[in-house]
Order: structure tokens, then sequence, then C-alpha cells
């Protein structure tokens, strides 16, 4: 960590006027759609279902099931096809269920819809488990493990900052379902036994604010909380600081909260209201390589090229397609990748040449650094295949923000480096 730390933080220009007061488009599912067989990088995955069965929107089809339990769900009714090897938003191939689409939408409830007010807090947190509730921000961490043992919790903080440039999936998520939002903390503050729980949100954002604290008369013990317009001010960590002034070393539990993302309490109360999981995702497509920026509301399993067909097609010959924002995304070589049940974006810009020069030696990556690294530093780390260095500067710390690219004078992609510095970490400790 830098010995003198700087902002650590941002203003950056969001282009969210883009797509935030703009219809959100239906994206219907194709002839076939592929839910992928794999979370957080684990493919420890049972299917089960066989090829020539027909499933429901909502029939379970694979889990999860070592240390964490995650249910898979279909998003169409139709035809299980088969596996077919499929590249993912995490830039590998992994096995993907093809389910062939028949176009009627027949829907099957895999959970009886709940109170949560008469449920108990072990209820809740085995509905959340079996409904596969994951973190809808962009991680798709399993949501119970959170709530599963809770000790000293004080505080239950709900991230609605989305703070990456482009994205306004969560501003229009909330803003189309306020009571959900509502809904879903309250049983979220009962499961986590915290006193309080605190939305925070951009300060700028004036109507969203007075429509939530409008939904929250009467409410007790859940405020809005305006936090400044900086990035990346809804990572975990950062937000933590802003609100409760107090550092941690692995889990926010530590210091006595539990966080989530908005979107992750709305689909936990659409799930609560009806019993159906996730099987559709309104989320982002923008950037000025998209012909009609919008967010869109589309099935899990969705290829984005199809996606982008709905929308007007590529605005340009040569664009970077990312899965995600411009900041955290991950630029992907091919449109076939799917929707997830915790994607929130995709971003597409039109391809621009980019003059690097030399390291000018100022610092400015340490210095805006929100982990408090030395980016630039673990960059040459890298090149230089110094192993020692790379565990010495803290690679693995990284959270892959962009921000020491973005603020390079000399327009390196020190994030690029570091990126590879963390895989060789993680490679070494196999």
């Amino acid at each position: 960590m830098s010995v003198l730390i700087g902002t650590m933080r941002k203003h950056l220009e969001g282009h969210k006027g883009l797509t935030d007061h703009s219809d959100v488009v239906r994206v219907d599912a194709g002839q076939f759609v592929y839910i992928p067989l794999m979370n957080m990088m684990s493919t420890n995955i049972e299917v089960l279902v066989n090829e020539g069965d027909y499933v429901k929107v909502g029939t379970m089809v694979a889990k999860r099931n070592d240390h964490f339990q995650v249910p898979f769900f279909s998003s169409v009714s139709g035809k299980v096809v088969g596996k077919q090897a499929v590249m993912h938003a995490v830039m590998r191939q992994f096995d993907h269920l093809v389910i062939e689409n028949d176009g009627k939408y027949e829907k099957e409830a895999p959970l009886a819809p709940i109170d949560w007010e008469s449920a108990t807090r072990e209820e809740l947190v085995d509905f959340m488990m079996n409904a596969g509730i994951v973190g809808c921000g962009g991680a798709g961490f399993p949501t119970y493990i959170k709530y599963k043992n809770p000790q000293n919790i004080e505080t239950l903080i709900i991230n609605a900052v989305e703070c990456e440039p482009y994205i306004t999936a969560d501003y229009r998520s909330i803003s189309d379902h306020l009571d959900d939002l509502v809904l879903g903390v309250r049983a979220m503050l009962k499961m986590s036994t915290a006193k309080e729980a605190w939305i925070g949100i951009k300060s700028p954002k004036k109507e969203l604010i007075a429509k939530i604290r409008a939904a929250l008369v009467g409410v007790p013990n859940v405020f809005v909380k305006e936090v400044p317009d900086v990035y990346p001010m809804g990572w975990e960590r950062t937000l933590v600081y802003q609100l409760l002034k107090k550092r941690y070393d692995r889990l926010p539990s530590e210091i006595g909260c539990v966080v989530n993302n908005a979107t992750t309490a709305i689909a936990f109360a659409h799930a609560l209201r009806t019993g159906m999981p996730i099987t559709e995702k309104l989320m982002t497509v923008s950037g000025n390589g998209i012909k009609n920026p919008a967010n869109v509301s589309v099935p899990v399993g969705v290829k984005t090229s199809e996606i982008v067909a709905k929308l007007g097609g590529y605005a340009a010959e040569d664009v970077l397609l990312i899965a995600g924002g411009p900041m955290m995304g991950k630029t992907i070589p091919n449109d076939n990748f799917v929707v997830t049940p915790y994607a929130n974006a995709v971003t597409i810009l039109k391809t621009e040449k980019i003059n690097e020069v030399a390291c000018l030696r100022c610092g400015r990556c340490s210095d805006t650094c929100p982990a408090g690294l030395m980016p630039v530093r673990i960059n040459n780390a890298e090149a230089a295949k110094d192993l020692d260095a790379m565990v010495n500067l803290h690679a693995e710390q990284c959270i892959e923000c962009g921000l020491c690219t973005f603020v390079c004078p000399s327009k390196i992609d020190v994030t690029e480096g570091v990126r590879r510095a963390k895989r060789v970490l993680q490679l070494a400790k196999k």
C-alpha cells in the first residue's frame, strides 16, 4: 500500500443520459437459450434434466452443491437439447445447457410464495438459497451465505450507487420496482438481525432519492444515505468506509454490517411474492458503438448478438464489446456470451487508437488507487516476471476498477498488467 495515499476516487463523466429515462426494450429469446453451468468459476454443477426433457420458465435444471448451494433455472419453456461449450463473460468457455425455446413461456414456480413478516429468519434464509438469489451487482455470490449466521450485525447497507459510467439498470429497476425494493430490504433487514438498513445512493440522483424516500414513509428503520458522485463509490469497501468510517480485513461483517446490491433486494422480493427465481434480467446496453442504447429486459441465456440486433446493430465496424461497464468490465472477442442471472450491462464503444508513451512516474495511479496499491510498479513487476515483487506489492488486492489506466497520462493499460499479475499469483498458489 502507498505510504502517501491520495484521493483514491474520481468523478467520472457518467454518460447515463443515454438510457436512464428511455423506455425499457423487451428482447425475447430466439430459438435457443444457453444456461451457463458455472457459478463463481466453479463448474461443480449437477445437471438435473436430460436431453429431450420438456421444461418451463422456472424449472430447476441444475444445481451447484459443494460448499455453496446454487440452483439454476430455465428462462424459457421448451425442450432440453444438450450441453455446449460457449464463451462466458469471464473470457473463458464453459458448458452451457441448451434449451430450445417453444415461444410459449409457460411458467412453473419452483417455490411457494411466503410472507416475510410471518416467516422466521431461518425460513427466509432457506428460501433465498432455494430461489438461487445471487448478487446482482455483477459478482454472482450466493446471497444466502451473508445471512446464514449473522453475529453482532448493526447495519444492513443496500448499495444503490451504480457508479460505473453508462450503466443505469439499477436506476431503472429501483424506479420501476419501488415496492419490491422496500419489501426486499425489510426482509433482508430481518435476516441480518441488524438494527437499521441504509440505502446508499449518489447525491445527484435527486429524482430517484425523492421516490425512494416517499416509498419509505412509515417504514421503520430503513433510511436513505446520500454519497458523493465519485468512482468507485459502488465498491463495497469504499461505500462501507464512506458510511461507517471503518475499514475491515476480509468481510464487512467484521465491523458489524452486511452489504447487498439494491437489485438483489428487488429480485429477492420478487421471489418472495411469486415463488419465481431470476429468469429475466434488466440490463443496460450502451455506449457510442451501439446504434440505439437502451435498458433491456431479456431472459437469462440469450446471446449478446441477439440483443445487439434488437437495438439496431453496431454503430461502427470496429468496436470494443465489454461485458459490464467500461471501467471494470472485460472486453470479449465476440458477441456469443450470454445473459447471466447477475449480468447488469454490456458496454459497446467505438475502437479508438491509443498512443502509449513511457511512464512519466507521476504517481497518479497510486494516488487514485482505491485499494491503496502502486499499480505501475505491479505492472512493471509482471512485465519483468518478478514473482516476489508481485507478492510484496500485494497485486492480489487489486479490484480491477480501471482507475489507474483511466488517469494515466502516458496511456498505459496499467490495469491489464495488474490483472495479469493477479493471475500469476493465483496460478502460483495452485
